[in-house]
């Protein structure tokens, strides 16, 4: 009787150390594009990919490049380049500049 008592206690010990009595616990983790300083810039440019003109938010363009830089200075460079280029492109060449520049600043996996 007392190795059977004995084993049980072995068995039970074995299953919590090996983890058995535990579960896994699942976090979802929000994104909040308050915390994304490319949320504006991207927001701009599918306006812009839709065919929408420069508007009075050109004026924030050396802002939103401040931003960026402060957390991805890489970014903030394609981002500054891509945006003076938009600047300066005709009205049909603009929707075509804003996609290959949203897809320059599209969100990575590192």
């Amino acid at each position: 009787m007392k190795r059977i008592a004995a084993g049980m206690i072995l068995v039970a010990l074995g299953f919590t150390a090996a983890g058995c009595g535990r579960g896994t616990k699942v976090e979802d983790i929000e994104v909040k594009a308050s915390n994304d300083p490319l949320s504006e810039p991207r927001s701009i440019l599918k306006r812009y990919a839709e065919g929408q003109a420069l508007g009075s938010e050109v004026a924030s363009f050396p802002y939103l490049v401040e931003q960026v830089k402060k957390v991805d200075p890489a970014r903030a460079e394609i981002l500054e380049k891509g945006l003076a280029d938009i600047k300066k492109a005709s009205a049909t060449a603009r929707p075509g500049l804003a996609k290959e520049l949203q897809g320059k600043l599209a969100p990575s996996m590192k």
